[in-house]
């Protein structure tokens, strides 16, 4: 599936991968983040923690009209504020998507699939 921009020029179709990578990239950048989990954990692995290019497991792209709506699944890190964390990822997803793609954000869901402590 794809999202579709028409413009004077024609037509333009960004598939959900790019824009889940885009999202996911947005989303590790935010102190506080150790990861992107799956959306299905038991099926891909209760443990893993997803790599860039598997981002799409872990981000669900749904468009409305012209609104995007995006659904995250991360891990935090051990002792930070998880709605904090949370409020800063949907911040910068949404500026960041907005930016890129030029396209309204209508919400960032996140749903924390669990909780690692860092090694420093």
């Amino acid at each position: 599936m794809s999202v579709e921009i028409n413009n004077d020029f024609g037509q333009i179709d960004i598939s959900n991968d790019v824009i889940a990578q885009i999202a996911g990239g947005a989303a590790i950048e935010c102190y506080g983040i150790v990861g992107m989990a799956s959306k299905h954990q038991i099926r891909d692995g209760l443990t893993d923690i997803l790599r860039k290019e598997n981002f799409t497991k872990g981000v669900i792209i749904r468009q409305e009209g012209q609104d995007l709506h995006i659904d995250m699944y991360i891990i935090v890190s051990y002792g930070t504020k998880i709605s904090e964390v949370a409020y800063q990822v949907q911040s910068k997803v949404k500026y960041t998507v907005n930016k890129t793609l030029g396209m309204s954000v209508k919400s960032v869901n996140i749903f924390v699939q669990g909780v690692r402590v860092m090694n420093v």
